[in-house]
């Protein structure tokens, strides 16, 4: 059993406790990469077109013989309005049909085993303690005192942004915040058009038990998370399905972690 320092929040060694089994998970990112993609296609909302869009017009084609000028498409029927003689009915045409429209009894949603799924977890569990994972990721983690990063429950009261910025400085995330603040882009175009603004840098993950509060602080850093530790999942621990993100752990999150989790963990932990 490895046991871990538990940190106050001025980051002074409190206690020690022991890690669970779950961090012995052997790293699986074949089985981590399919669990994103399933559980990442849960958000998709099926969609489709009208059948008849593009056709609901008088067009016909008169197949008029070559050397008229004139090309042989379907052409509204009618006299003396804006819309007669105009191509219609076809696709690659103004006011046509879509050649290849979405289709809403496409199947979008990908399912995975319950245990393969809970495997996939417990793998990007133990792959956040590997400093090295980590590091390719892009996390700035070389001042952090210990991976992974066990800090006591007073973090999960913290309401106030500038105390948790305080709490990153005091262990070693200053140049973490710095770049993930650097890395804040402004997109124009379709992504700006659809509601999608900004891209921002993925920065730590803090799994707690119970918030009681910490959510107010964390929303003012961009590409920073909390989540319930009976609430995590690949799509947290691995953003992309690449795994290795750095978590900060609250004490009494590693015991609310759910009991299958723990149990398929325990038949895998090498």
């Amino acid at each position: 059993m490895v046991k871990v320092p538990v940190y106050n929040l001025d980051a002074s060694v409190a206690r020690e406790i022991d890690l669970p089994d779950v961090f012995s998970t052997p790293f699986r990112p074949d089985i981590i990469h399919r669990a994103y993609v399933a559980l990442s296609s849960h958000k998709i909302q099926p969609q489709g077109r009208d059948p008849y869009a593009g056709m609901k017009t008088s067009a016909s084609t008169y197949n008029p013989p070559t050397g008229h000028g004139i090309s042989r498409v379907p052409r509204v029927k009618g006299e003396r309005h804006p819309r007669a003689g105009q191509a219609a009915g076809i696709a690659g045409v103004v006011k046509g049909r879509q050649a290849h429209p979405p289709r809403s009894e496409k199947k979008v949603r990908k399912e995975i085993n319950r245990k393969e799924r809970l495997l996939a977890t417990a793998s990007a569990i133990a792959a956040s303690s590997n400093k090295e994972l980590i590091m390719l990721r892009g996390h700035k983690v070389d001042k952090v005192p210990n991976i992974p990063l066990v800090v006591s429950d007073e973090i999960q009261s913290l309401s106030k942004t500038k105390d948790l910025k305080s709490v990153f400085e005091k262990f070693g995330l200053g140049e973490e915040i710095d770049r993930i603040l650097g890395k804040i882009k402004t997109l124009s175009g379709k992504p700006r058009m659809r509601g999608r603004t900004k891209r921002n840098a993925i920065g730590p993950l803090i799994v707690i038990a119970e918030d009681k509060g910490l959510g107010r602080a964390v929303k003012n850093f961009p590409g920073v998370d909390y989540v319930l530790a009976k609430d995590l999942s690949v799509l947290h621990l691995a953003p992309g399905s690449y795994p290795g993100r750095f978590v900060i752990w609250a004490e009494s999150a590693l015991k609310s972690l759910n009991k299958p989790l723990m149990e398929v963990a325990k038949r895998f932990a090498s």
